[in-house]
């Protein structure tokens, strides 16, 4: 008798070691450590840490501005920026189409030897004509870019100039076939908003984050804003002129 007796002790105590390490807690229903939560008080922020917002950062917080990522060259980049923007829970955001880019140099012709490029190097270092080396076109290679356009446009008008200072054996080249550019707009971000747009895991794509509230309001003025639908989330906006880059001596 008294063996069963303490038999049945040294069960009930292993039974309850066992249950209050919360080993069987699946098994019986009822948890060890009752309904505490000890792993969510851990992740508990610190009271005495927490500050109320002042009147002039709530202010700052609630003013809302147009702002954009891009300019975003090529259907993967903006199809990226769109993948980033979803991961990071954001929303509210056109498509803004511009122009397509492109890359047109004005070039010499091909250079048959050294010493016909040693002469125009000196040509052009003597009328103070910047210039470099054309590379990744081996078919055109040896030849010296003068300039770089956005457009075939540009780069001809370029041309003709140089052409009346009676510069010859030059041509126009392109470099980069035009690809399609969009920016990604948000019309009416509030702080907190450009607050996750600047710091997305993306760090690039944050980086290209911009203030475009002049050209938001120029496009509204246009005449055909009026008549323009809305777009949503991911709607496109009817293209609007892209900034093209002023012609730069390379």
């Amino acid at each position: 008798m008294l063996r069963a007796l303490v038999l049945a002790l040294a069960l009930a105590n292993a039974l309850f070691f066992v249950w209050s390490r919360g080993w069987i807690d699946g098994l019986t229903g009822l948890k060890a450590s009752g309904d505490r939560e000890p792993q969510r008080l851990a992740q508990q922020q610190h009271p005495e840490r927490i500050q109320l917002m002042g009147q002039q950062a709530l202010a700052a917080i609630r003013q809302t501005a147009c702002v954009a990522l891009g300019p975003l060259d090529g259907d993967a980049a903006l199809a990226a920026a769109r993948g980033a923007l979803q991961r990071a829970g954001v929303d509210g955001w056109r498509v803004d189409a511009g122009q397509a880019v492109g890359v047109w140099a004005v070039a010499t012709i091909r250079l048959a030897d050294r010493d016909f490029q040693a002469r125009k190097e000196e040509t052009y270092k003597r009328m103070h004509i910047a210039y470099d080396y054309l590379s990744g076109v081996p078919a055109e290679m040896p030849s010296l870019v003068l300039s770089r356009h956005a457009s075939a446009q540009a780069a001809e008008a370029e041309l003709a100039q140089l052409s009346r200072h009676a510069l010859k054996g030059l041509r126009v080249l392109q470099l980069q076939a035009p690809v399609p550019r969009a920016s990604l707009v948000f019309a009416q971000a509030d702080g907190l908003l450009q607050g996750r747009l600047r710091n997305l895991k993306d760090a690039q794509l944050a980086a290209t984050l911009h203030d475009c509230s002049a050209d938001e309001a120029a496009f509204a003025a246009a005449p055909s804003a009026a008549s323009a639908p809305a777009s949503g989330a991911a709607g496109a906006a009817p293209a609007r002129p892209a900034s093209v880059p002023r012609p730069t001596a390379g």
